[in-house]
């Protein structure tokens, strides 16, 4: 856990992580790199289980990254086993063994397939990993295992992160209500290239794993795909979805089932709520960024321009300071790639439009612009005038405790 100060933006608290019917989870302290904090965290799902796994496209991705693919395949999972402290990255074959020494040994302690265990790991890259560390304290977790400790497998992944990061909901699957709870960490090296930090998201429904890739395919490209800190696509990026099956609802067979229509809804809701959250911790965020793009060529085009905005170390740096310098917002436009019509281009900022088909707005006044931009909620929107593509972005401000943070983190 970070020792900065907790962000500005943190939700006041952390909500109920309700237990969920064939869940169960332990965490431990291995001393890999934290000293007197938990480190490790194993979550334990019941025989039935179902899984499906979004990663990183980073070429450098980690040995972890590689196993998930692997075993996401069959979509079967009994357990999830994540270390903070070692991103397991550029670490060779020593790498590739550990991860299936760790699978093997969590295997062996709750009777599965090592198939069925899903590796993650997260912090410094290029460090080999002291897999003896995680074996030796792998007993006394799977002893320790308990359907109320999810805040405190939570709590053992986070690493930058200044707080932690859970939701929760309540879905419908034909007239059989389910739960949906998430956790994730994430703060710094975070852009969206699928995923963009760890995350784990339970649910009780009964859904095979192909329904699941493709919830979490659509639900991640609408949530975590919308947010960026600092531009940097981590190799460690892991987003899994796992069902326990224990609810009772009928069975689904397709992600087109319009049963699913409220399921899908609420997921896409909780991804989205763990994204901003994300965006909220960004390492060293005073403020949260909404960027709007409107009149795009398509709405993905409009999301790279708006993350071409969300992405400028000029416009975040204006952002930190308080300075209304809409210009640099026009020059991250034009730097995207995408179509965009200079001469039919506006730009609002909280909702003050400051210019319009491309040129200043007469008589323009800065002053309630300055006030917006010196709150903690910011709100970007721009016109590019060449379709009718849409797309929101989160970011956060770019300040001192950025370069402060990851100016020392190996230290």
């Amino acid at each position: 856990m970070a020792n900065h100060p907790v962000s500005p933006l943190a939700p006041a608290g952390l909500p109920a992580l309700p237990a969920i019917a064939g869940l169960r989870f332990a965490a431990g302290c291995t001393g890999m790199r934290y000293k007197g904090r938990d480190d490790l965290m194993v979550a334990a799902l019941d025989a039935g289980s179902t899984i499906a796994a979004v990663t990183t496209r980073n070429t450098m991705c980690s040995a972890p990254v590689e196993w998930c693919r692997a075993q996401a395949r069959h979509g079967r999972a009994r357990a999830i086993v994540v270390n903070a402290g070692n991103a397991n990255v550029f670490t060779g074959r020593d790498g590739a063994r550990a991860v299936e020494r760790t699978a093997r040994r969590t295997a062996a302690l709750l009777g599965c397939a090592p198939g069925e265990v899903f590796v993650s790991s997260t912090g410094v890259i290029g460090m080999k990993l002291p897999v003896e560390k995680i074996e030796a304290t792998l007993p006394a977790l799977a002893s320790a295992l308990d359907a109320g400790g999810a805040e405190r497998a939570l709590r053992a992944i986070m690493t930058t992160d200044t707080f932690p990061k859970a939701a929760v909901r309540k879905a419908r699957i034909g007239r059989t209500e389910v739960t949906i709870m998430g956790f994730c960490k994430g703060s710094g090296m975070i852009a969206p290239d699928m995923a963009t930090m760890l995350g784990y998201v339970f649910t009780d429904a009964r859904l095979p794993s192909s329904v699941l890739r493709a919830l979490l395919r659509d639900g991640a490209d609408a949530s975590f795909n919308c947010m960026t800190v600092d531009g940097d696509t981590s190799t460690s990026d892991t987003v899994l979805l796992a069902a326990t099956g224990k609810a009772t609802h009928a069975a689904v067979r397709s992600a087109a089932d319009p049963v699913l229509r409220d399921f899908r809804a609420r997921l896409k809701d909780l991804l989205v709520e763990l994204a901003q959250l994300v965006a909220k911790d960004g390492e060293g965020a005073q403020k949260f960024v909404t960027i709007r793009v409107s009149g795009g060529a398509s709405d993905d085009s409009a999301r790279k321009v708006a993350l071409a905005i969300a992405n400028s170390p000029l416009v975040k740096t204006a952002i930190a300071a308080g300075d209304a310098n809409w210009g640099r917002v026009v020059m991250a436009i034009g730097k995207s790639g995408q179509p965009a019509d200079r001469d039919r281009t506006s730009v609002r900022i909280g909702g003050v439009t400051i210019a319009r088909r491309g040129d200043l707005v007469p008589g323009y006044d800065e002053a309630p612009v300055a006030r917006h931009m010196a709150g903690r909620d910011i709100l970007v929107e721009a016109e590019i005038g060449v379709g009718k593509g849409r797309a929101t972005v989160w970011t956060c401000d770019l300040t001192h405790g950025y370069v402060d943070i990851n100016g020392s983190y190996r230290s």
